[in-house]
């Protein structure tokens, strides 16, 4: 086997043949478990009580425990694009307006301890988290849902408030789940780690100190779905740091390394100095970006947020800390999505201490201004206390700013951040669905995800609903781009660069380059065990 990294490209016809040739197969065991090692925090908290509730998490790690075994209508296909159908057996707008959208459900859906799922049971799940309406935001992403419709036992209908030709992709996400209301109260949200479903698997979380450990996924005999299901039993075990990790695969103790690989990591890795152990480069669409809370006295004034984005030099930023795994990034939307703008570099330019100093100068702002970044210390990776030093010290270089950073564990710093806690906060992307309109709605409609008291109401009475009634997406730059325009103008967020994604697993393990989608999908069901090269 090439012990060189292997660079996935999106396309699957281009994909398929290198990854026979590589002994990354679809086919593989099902006898032997798989064992999948992670350094995501899962913790339930006085203020967070319920992280692996759908009607309460909005975080790619929780996210990608739930996908595993709480079935959704519609999925990300393999070969990605369009959604394609799960538990329903087919899904589509009736109207020309996008406004009424039904699925029909498979024939002999069951929960996994056999109940019946119905299309009351659906109504029920997807109406359960608009009621509870989580404050992490996570219900926003159904928030152009009017009114839910069955007809009969298998046919559930959507009458949307507005057109939204988005709205297939968020009935993929695991707010949308369908939950056993016998599992999970209408009115309430379910505290702890258990999880059921009629997804793939089912799901086992081992817990200490009210973090979970090792959770195991064994394959549901009941599933009905779109799915092939290529191993019997996968564990996910959780480790403290990217040393432990990688120390684990080195010994053989785990078969597949996800995130988070430090830059080390993943460069010592793509030099084949292992030579049982592949990396993979998948294409990926997390972004990383400094937000900030806009009533905060330090950055209230639209200049001060401003002239950190005219300081803030991305190459330097990426070189230093994320060499050739990152790229810098100047919009909240991706360079590889249809309706990217490069607004940031358009109006700022190249990093300019002059520009900047008289930003501040004309807003009669009194330099140095005083800055405290946050940043979470455990839910990114090891790296991110490294990009927050650089980032402090470009401010600081500048001599415009009086800059420190402080890092908090994320089971206090998701909470805090939502109360407004910190005036600039260092925050991830990873999209629930591959479109544009998920890196502009969640961070600027009215019931945002970041609780920001930033509102423009062009952006979110007339700029958003326009992007969402285009069909086709290429007729949604128009306003896409207005959107990035005017975000680069007022600075509510500053987005620093876009990543790739990586995947470490054993030489013997299949299905490793489907493991991961570019949406950060974790796709458990595609790894198997074959024979090492």
């Amino acid at each position: 086997m090439n012990r060189n990294t292997l660079v996935l490209s999106a396309v699957v016809g281009l994909l398929a043949p290198l990854a026979t040739a590589c002994g990354l197969s679809d086919s593989g065991s099902k006898d032997a478990v798989i064992t999948v090692g992670t350094t995501d925090r899962f913790t339930a908290t006085e203020d967070a009580p319920a992280p692996l509730d759908p009607a309460y998490t909005y975080d790619t790690n929780s996210w990608n425990l739930l996908r595993q075994t709480v079935q959704t209508l519609l999925i990300e296909p393999k070969s990605e694009g369009a959604p394609a159908p799960e538990a329903a057996e087919h899904c589509g707008f009736t109207d020309r307006g996008n406004e009424r959208y039904a699925c029909t459900l498979r024939k002999g859906l069951q929960f996994a301890d056999g109940e019946p799922i119905t299309a009351a049971v659906v109504k029920s799940s997807i109406e359960r988290s608009l009621r509870i309406d989580a404050d992490t935001g996570v219900a926003a992403l159904l928030n152009t849902i009017d009114t839910i419709e069955t007809l009969g036992d298998r046919e559930v209908v959507f009458h949307l408030k507005a057109a939204d030709a988005t709205f297939p992709y968020k009935l993929m996400t695991p707010v949308a789940g369908i939950v056993n209301p016998k599992d999970y109260d209408g009115n309430r949200l379910r505290d702890g780690f258990s999880v059921d479903g009629s997804g793939p698997y089912t799901f086992k979380a081992e817990v200490k100190d009210d973090t979970i450990t090792t959770v195991t996924f064994t394959k549901n005999p009941r599933y009905r779905g779109s799915l092939k299901v290529n191993n019997d039993k996968v564990v996910v075990r959780v480790y403290a740091d990217t040393g432990a990790m990688g120390a684990a695969i080195d010994r053989g103790d785990i078969d597949v390394m996800t995130r988070t690989m430090s830059p080390a990591q993943i460069n010592e890795l793509g030099a084949g100095h292992d030579k049982n152990v592949d990396l993979i480069e998948v294409p990926g669409l997390e972004i990383r970006y400094l937000g900030f809370n806009t009533d905060a006295p330090a950055v209230k004034t639209k200049a001060v947020r401003q002239a950190m984005a005219q300081v803030v030099d991305r190459d330097d930023l990426v070189s230093k800390v994320y060499s050739t795994q990152a790229q810098p990034l100047y919009s909240l939307v991706p360079a590889t999505l249809t309706g990217h703008s490069n607004s940031f570099f358009n109006k700022y330019g190249n990093p300019s201490i002059a520009r900047a100093k008289d930003m501040l100068a004309d807003a009669g702002i009194t330099t140095p201004v005083r800055l405290t970044l946050n940043y979470t210390t455990d839910h990114y990776g090891s790296a991110t206390k490294r990009e927050f030093e650089v980032l402090r010290d470009q401010l600081n270089g500048s001599g415009l700013f009086d800059t420190r950073i402080q890092g908090t564990p994320w089971a206090t710093f998701s909470s805090a951040e939502r109360k407004g806690a910190y005036s600039v906060y260092g925050m991830g992307w990873f999209p629930d669905f591959p479109d544009a309109d998920n890196f502009v709605a969640p961070f600027l409609d009215k019931d945002n995800f970041l609780k920001s008291p930033y509102a423009n109401k062009t952006i979110q009475q007339s700029l958003i609903p326009e992007t969402r009634r285009a069909a086709e997406r290429l007729d949604a730059v128009g306003p896409l781009t207005r959107i990035q325009d005017t975000v680069a103008e007022d600075v509510p967020v500053l987005p620093l660069w876009q990543g790739k994604q990586y995947v470490a697993a054993r030489d013997d393990i299949t299905g490793v380059s489907y493991a991961i989608n570019s949406a950060s999908v974790l796709q458990l069901w595609e790894l198997g065990r074959g024979l090492s090269a």
